[in-house]
Parts: C-alpha cells; structure tokens; sequence
C-alpha cells in the first residue's frame, strides 16, 4: 500500500503542543497526534473518514492531555 494526501500540523490542545498528522491507507484514513517535545505518540486512529479519524484523535489527546499536570519551575 502506498500512503496519500499526507498532512502534517501543529496545534495546541489543552495548553500543550500537538503533531497531528494524517494521511489515507489504502482504503482508510489514519491520523495520529504526538506531543511535539518527546514525540511520544498520545493516539492514533483509523476510519473511512479523515473528519471522523481527526476528531477521534484530536478528543483522545485533547483528555489525555487534559488529565497531564505542570509543576512549575
């Protein structure tokens, strides 16, 4: 399979910088959301839909990240 209208952006969810990238596989849409510094990957969701994948994943990482505490410095 090869990868398609592949798109790369950077938003702010929950007062945290996000990498959410999608693009289509095949017959499916996939997009995953990573916090920008570590890059560890917060979720990552498939559907026949970009919409339907993006919002998935933007409300997954949004609680996730809402869930996260700062200390301060």
């Amino acid at each position: 399979m090869k990868v398609e209208n592949y798109q790369e952006r950077t938003l702010e969810l929950a007062g945290w910088p996000v990498r959410v990238v999608s693009y289509k596989l095949g017959e499916e849409y996939v997009c995953e959301a990573d916090n920008v510094s570590p890059g560890a990957r917060l979720a990552r969701f498939a559907a026949t839909s970009l919409e339907e994948a993006e919002k998935n994943t933007l409300a997954k990482a949004e609680k996730l990240l809402g869930r996260t505490r700062r200390h301060e410095v």
